[in-house]
Order: C-alpha cells, then sequence, then structure tokens
C-alpha cells in the first residue's frame, strides 16, 4: 500500500517539476518582472504582457530542447 502511494506522489510532483530548467526559468521570469513592476515604476499591464511573452518563449524554447534530444536518442 505505502509503495502505491509513494508511485503516486511521485507521479503527481513529477507532473510539476517535469523539467528543472523551465521551472527555474519561469521563476526568474517572475521574480523578475515583479521587481520591474514593484521598484522600476514598469506599468502593470507591461508586466503582464512581458509576463505572457516570456512564458510562451520559455515553453517555446522547453520543447525546442525535448525534441532536440528525442530527435538524438533515434
Amino acid at each position: 500500500m505505502m509503495n502505491i502511494l509513494k508511485v503516486a506522489l511521485k507521479e503527481f510532483f513529477g507532473m510539476f517539476i517535469d523539467d528543472g530548467a523551465l521551472a527555474l526559468a519561469a521563476l526568474l521570469l517572475i521574480a523578475a518582472v515583479g521587481v520591474l513592476v514593484k521598484f522600476a515604476d514598469v506599468d502593470a499591464l507591461l508586466g503582464a504582457a512581458l509576463l505572457l511573452l516570456g512564458c510562451v518563449l520559455i515553453l517555446a524554447e522547453s520543447v525546442a530542447r525535448a525534441a532536440r534530444q528525442k530527435f538524438r536518442r533515434k
């Protein structure tokens, strides 16, 4: 029973932390935009646009990296 629970928890957390570089880049982006909005007097709407654009770019890079790794395996 405990083994099943361990596997289930590992799978659950693996969904969120599958790619460490992706998670780290997203956290750094959020922190950087937060600092800009809070301390550099950047408009909140511009901050939201930066977050959207940054997340899309980070995700695209992550997908491209995964595709390159899969292509190299074959």
